[in-house]
Order: structure tokens, then C-alpha cells, then sequence
């Protein structure tokens, strides 16, 4: 089965996205200091190239790609303990004079490039017309939702971002406006 135009198109905005993904979590990698945000990127990073090469596969001869994508289960051990609302992130400061990142930088870089890249899967998967392309689309959707969550968990756990639990009042005002279907 030939790809359409218009997966050609997703697969190469994917393609060239996996490029500059991986090329920041190789510096990430090397710059960064906290051991528990080193061991989730490293951990990512050959997930991260499988998914490249697997696009690569696809737009040099779509009949062989392997559209199976070592999708790794969500890890929600990393951030077993309660979550305090009480507590707020701590303040950015923006620097406009980058030589180095910190923790924070890189994690927050990553976290949105996967937030980024998993809209992009779910749109892409939805136009897909080859069956093993949108398999694969949605794997990858999936793999960026669960490496997502594993950061955004360790930024939460260090407070670098916020928080917010919403009240009782909060969610019963939502609730009150809607009533199950009986059919």
C-alpha cells in the first residue's frame, strides 16, 4: 500500500520533529545534574530513536515498515506520594543569556516537546488511511503521553510546576450542570 500525500506530509513534519528531539535529549543528556531526570531521559532516548528509524522505514518502503512500536508501560511509581496543593512551583526566572540549562530548563523542554508531539500523533493517526501507519501513530501517541507524564511527574515532585487540585465547590459546579442518559 502507497502512502498518501498527506501521511507523506505528517510523516515528514514527524520525522524532522524526532530530529530535534533527539538531538536535544543527547545535550540534555549531557548537561544534566539531577540523577533521577538523567535516568528518565536515558531511559526515553532509545525509544525516542526506534520511533525515528520506524518513520524513516516507512517513507523509504512503506510495504516493509514494521509499524510495532516498543511502547513501554506508564511508570506511576515515580511520583507514589500525595500530592500537596498547599504548596506552589517555584517562580520562573527567564534567562535570556543561555550558556548552560538547568534541571528545570531541560525538563520543562522536554515535557513540552512530547506535549507537543503527542497532538501531533493523535492528528496524524486520525488521517491515516494505511492501517499499520496509524497503528504505529497511535503507539507513538501513547509513548509520548506515558514519557510525558514520567516528567511531568518529576517536575511536579520538585516543584517546578504547579499543582492545582480543584475544591469540592469547584467540581460540584461542573457536576451540577450535568445529569447521566438513562436509555
Amino acid at each position: 500500500m502507497k502512502l498518501t500525500i498527506c501521511e507523506l506530509s505528517y510523516l515528514n513534519e514527524l520525522i524532522t520533529s524526532c530530529v530535534n528531539t533527539i538531538t536535544c535529549m543527547s545535550l540534555f543528556k549531557n548537561q544534566v545534574t539531577n540523577e533521577e531526570l538523567k535516568a528518565l531521559l536515558c531511559n526515553h532516548f532509545p525509544i525516542h530513536v526506534e520511533d525515528y528509524n520506524r518513520k524513516v522505514e516507512f517513507v523509504k518502503n512503506v510495504d516493509s515498515a514494521s509499524g510495532k512500536l516498543n511502547v513501554p508501560e506508564l511508570n506511576t511509581s515515580i511520583f507514589a506520594e500525595d500530592v500537596n496543593s498547599s504548596k506552589h512551583a517555584e517562580p520562573i526566572t527567564v534567562n535570556t543569556n543561555v550558556t548552560t540549562l538547568t534541571d528545570r530548563e531541560i525538563a520543562l523542554s522536554y515535557f513540552l516537546t512530547l506535549k507537543r508531539a503527542g497532538k501531533e500523533y493523535a492528528i496524524a493517526s486520525m488521517e491515516a488511511t494505511n492501517p499499520t501507519l496509524r497503528q504505529f501513530l497511535k503507539d507513538a501517541y501513547t509513548m509520548s503521553c506515558n514519557h510525558s507524564y514520567e516528567v511531568y511527574e518529576w517536575m511536579a515532585k520538585n516543584n517546578y510546576y504547579p499543582i492545582i487540585v480543584a475544591t469540592g465547590e469547584q467540581t460540584g459546579d461542573i457536576a451540577s450542570i450535568y445529569n447521566t442518559i438513562s436509555l
